[in-house]
């Protein structure tokens, strides 16, 4: 049964104890209507399992409509979600329909709800209890039937602690849970990821897909995987490219894969970090000659940036991901961004 549960998830693999308890929940919540909140580190695959959960609903034949909430201010996702009318705005040159509303029928997914803004998860919360909203601009109500599934990189209990996520939303959203666990809880099933991403990173010119040799998987396994199973895609890919071998052997992975030191940027180890961290009060303090008033606010503010920096160039510049291993929400990052003058490194 869970076999053939892989098979309906597309794009999931794995048949691990952890991935079996996600396709069970998965599977028993798809027929209703509830919504449910996705947890999981980035890569982990949560879209995918809100794709499931549409495809196997009865709603399947109706729209699935995503939203990134994470990618728009709070002004372009009210007007994203909800939709304006002519006039509501500046640039509001034309009515336009929102996403709830061309979900009608179907399910809505609400990828990086955290970051949605405290005011705006006011009118999230009346969707979600009264099925009903207005256009920005509009005093005209609009009832609308959609399923709403929601997920997350962050833990939404700490976001209400400081006060930056409503609770009563967090409860409404949170009435099927599933979590989606990190690549190196189940290390079971990098074989399988690895074996199913060869397969699919054949050349163009029709040239075989190269195998992993042992040595190599067993490499994978003992990896943390920060990225999970998107991190592990890309570096399957990478070797198909670069490698002239006909398997791919342990030398065709990266460096920090390997374990071996590289002369990139500093990784935000908890080590590093604390070595990091010490050698810029110590420069600040000495170079800048600050003033007693100014020197917390100095050293903290030449600290942040720096730690900023290294996880933006260690994250490849993706603002997600690095809100998440910094532990803040992307809005937060993006003020970060700005204020430290990262725009370069961030994309």
């Amino acid at each position: 049964m869970v076999e053939a549960s892989s098979h309906l998830i597309d794009g999931l693999i794995g048949d691990g104890p952890a991935m079996q308890q996600v396709y069970t929940i998965t599977r028993r919540a798809a027929p209703s209507h509830a919504t449910v909140l996705l947890t999981g580190e980035t890569g982990t695959g949560k879209e995918l399992i809100a794709r499931a959960l549409h495809e196997l609903s009865p709603r399947a034949t109706g729209p699935f409509v995503r939203v990134n909430c994470g990618a728009l201010s709070e002004s372009l996702l009210e007007s994203e979600l909800f939709g304006h009318i002519k006039g509501a705005f500046t640039s509001a040159h034309t009515s336009r329909t929102g996403r709830f509303e061309a979900a009608h029928g179907g399910t809505i997914f609400l990828d990086e709800i955290n970051s949605v803004s405290y005011q705006l998860q006011v009118k999230l919360l009346r969707v979600l209890q009264e099925h009903e909203f207005e256009r920005v601009g509009d005093t005209r109500t609009i009832q609308v039937d959609c399923r709403v599934i929601a997920a997350t990189n962050v833990d939404l209990v700490n976001e209400i602690r400081d006060g930056r996520f409503r609770e009563d939303l967090y409860y409404r959203l949170n009435v099927i849970p599933i979590n989606l666990p990190p690549l190196r809880e189940r290390p079971e099933d990098i074989d399988k990821l690895v074996n199913f991403f060869v397969e699919r990173s054949a050349t163009p010119d029709g040239a075989p897909a190269r195998p992993f040799t042992r040595a190599a998987l067993d490499v994978l396994r003992s990896y943390h995987w920060p990225g999970n199973v998107r991190e592990l895609q890309n570096y399957v890919e990478r070797a198909q490219v670069l490698s002239t071998r006909p398997s791919i052997d342990v030398d065709d992975l990266p460096d920090h894969v390997r374990g071996v030191p590289s002369p990139g940027p500093v990784r935000p180890a908890t080590g590093t970090l604390e070595s990091l961290c010490t050698e810029l009060v110590s420069r600040t303090i000495a170079e800048l000659g600050l003033e007693a008033g100014d020197l917390y606010a100095g050293v903290v503010s030449r600290v942040e940036r720096e730690v900023i920096l290294q996880v933006l160039r260690h994250c490849q510049g993706v603002q997600t991901r690095t809100a998440a291993r910094l532990g803040i929400n992307r809005n937060t990052l993006h003020k970060k961004i700005e204020e430290h003058g990262l725009h370069e490194e961030a994309r």
